[in-house]
């Protein structure tokens, strides 16, 4: 009897002994810092600006007074009017181009197929910024080509929707050529044994396979549109939108309830959309697997020719704005002196700060792209690899995608109302890097999140489940085999969140303090004191900085495949 008693408590003192392994004591911890991450970071900013929109400038409930308020004012109704209207009119034209393009470089055999994708995604290593000043050189009152607008001004949609088109247009390049990478040659194969045209089966071939591409596409550049804060404060006069009426309320009017009903109103869109995206994914399905063929194109001078000469004015039409602002930069006094020198990048004659923005970007990126890449990877491998606590897993991932359905402005405007208040024991990261390094992760944490998903899911799953037979300690798996084997992945994440701190201006326009002013800040400020010339040449150390760290990573990348990555290759 007193066998059996033994017999019968070994296994449960085994059951418990791997209930709480070192495995499972890593996992709950780690759990634990992303939940309290996410509360923190995430949640209580969001619900302090909901909880400020219902306030008076006393701190009193007054309801929905505010938004009544907001509503009953012309002048911000038409800002709402604007911002759709701009949404609407640089979706379609992005999606147009962009489709354009991305079907040049997957279905053509046109030459020069890689400097075309080098210059099709170069204005995403620049700041939203500066498209626009390029464009007040180009087109301004003092432009060298003022009269290609016929009399009409770029301050205003018409410069707004040019400088958004040049900024988003990467982005729906590299959805779309994603989307038309992976085609079935037998479906085009059929229509040829059909004798269907070409054009024809453009339409019931091509553009139904890549159907939902186009439309994720569509919503993140509308998503971009309606959030960005540069484009419009730069050359948008006096065509109000909802991301400026924002900070002209918090900034300029200190009437903070009312920005809090701007970003609630700004949410809306943002939230909208990232809706949308998500049942655009759920439903689109994978169109390729192990018995399709991969399409290849096949050369057409007609086809070739027209989709080389489409290219070549979209590439051009880059080159210059990125041309214009590096020249503008070089310009000694814009339009009276055109003698080319240094001087504006002289900061110290234009700014009190001098270089010490540019430095504290160098500084906000790195620490963005080492303790983001970290904490993002770490997070997604927990709450994919975990092998218990489900549940909190799921909660987890869900908490992850929130970031990218809320605009940088309001993210900012949250950290403003949460962590610059006395009763709150955070207050004391208010103004420091620290909060930057902080809001910027999270304003990007999503599209870091996922990347490493796709990472780890393509992982194979024996590897976790031998690793477990043989009780082998997940975090030894993690380091030996899954960091490895993911290092092209992690790379990617670091210089994501390298070249976007660079870049972002609306996230943490509130946030900086004086000693933390980083240079896209900097950009705006020369601008609105007039020194159009010393903006340019910041917003161009911002762009060679990123393209600089981009090339880096191309060689890295290419070391780092033949160190890690051979067992891809048979």
């Amino acid at each position: 009897m007193m066998n059996t008693q033994q017999s019968t408590t070994k296994p449960r003192v085994n059951m418990l002994r791997d209930n709480f392994s070192r495995d499972n004591i890593m996992l709950v911890v780690i759990l634990a810092i992303i939940a309290l991450v996410m509360s923190l970071f995430v949640l209580a900013p969001l619900v302090t600006m909901l909880q400020k929109s219902v306030l008076d400038s006393q701190g009193k409930y007054v309801g929905l007074a505010n938004f009544a308020e907001y509503f009953s004012s012309p002048a911000l109704w038409l800002s709402l009017q604007n911002t759709a209207f701009i949404g609407m009119i640089v979706t379609l034209c992005v999606g147009l181009l962009a489709f354009g393009y991305a079907y040049a470089l997957t279905r053509s055999c046109m030459p020069l197929k890689g400097l075309f994708t080098v210059l099709g995604s170069a204005p995403i290593l620049a700041p939203s910024l500066l498209p626009a000043i390029s464009l007040i050189y180009l087109f301004g009152n003092q432009g060298v080509g003022k009269e290609l607008l016929m009399g009409h001004s770029i301050y205003g949609p018409i410069g707004i929707a040019i400088g958004l088109i040049f900024w988003t247009f990467p982005h729906a390049v590299m959805i779309l050529t994603t989307s038309l990478k992976t085609s079935d040659a037998r479906l085009y194969e059929s229509a040829r044994a059909l004798n269907t045209s070409p054009i024809k089966t453009f339409f019931i071939v091509t553009l139904p396979a890549a159907k939902y591409g186009l439309l994720s596409a569509l919503i993140v550049v509308f998503t971009l549109v309606v959030c960005d804060f540069g484009v419009p404060k730069v050359i948008g006069g006096q065509y109000n939108v909802l991301a400026t009426d924002i900070f002209k309320q918090v900034v300029g009017q200190q009437n903070f309830s009312m920005g809090a009903v701007t970003s609630v109103i700004l949410l809306l869109p943002a939230l909208l959309a990232f809706v949308a995206d998500r049942w655009v994914q759920k439903k689109q399905q994978g169109l390729f697997d192990s018995r399709s063929v991969a399409y290849v194109p096949e050369a057409s001078k007609l086809r070739d020719g027209i989709c080389f000469a489409f290219c070549s004015l979209v590439s051009l039409a880059i080159v210059v704005v990125i041309g214009m602002a590096i020249y503008g930069s070089l310009v000694t006094f814009w339009p009276w002196n055109l003698t080319l020198s240094l001087n504006n990048y002289n900061f110290a004659e234009f700014s009190a700060y001098g270089w010490a923005p540019y430095f504290n970007s160098l500084q906000l990126a790195s620490l963005v792209a080492v303790i983001g890449t970290v904490v993002i990877f770490i997070g997604a491998y927990s709450i994919n690899k975990g092998r218990s606590l489900g549940p909190l897993r799921s909660l987890l991932q869900m908490l992850a995608i929130v970031p990218m359905a809320v605009p940088g402005m309001v993210l900012g405007l949250g950290y403003i109302f949460f962590f610059n208040h006395h009763a709150n024991p955070l207050s004391v990261l208010y103004g420091t890097m620290a909060i930057l390094v902080i809001n910027t992760i999270i304003h990007y944490y999503t599209v870091g999140h996922m990347t490493a998903l796709t990472a780890l899911k393509q992982l194979p799953a024996e590897v976790e489940a031998i690793s477990a037979s043989i009780k082998i300690p997940q975090y030894k798996v993690f380091l030996k085999v899954t960091v490895p084997v993911c290092m092209p992945a992690i790379l990617e994440i670091a210089v994501y969140l390298f070249v976007n701190a660079m870049t972002t201006t609306s996230a943490i326009v509130f946030l900086y303090a004086t000693e933390t002013m980083p240079a896209s800040v900097s950009v705006l400020n020369m601008d609105d004191a007039g020194q159009t010339g010393p903006a340019a040449a910041m917003a161009v150390m911002i762009l060679i900085t990123a393209a600089g760290v981009k090339l880096a990573h191309v060689g890295a990348g290419q070391l780092i495949d033949r160190h890690t990555q051979a067992w891809r290759r048979r």
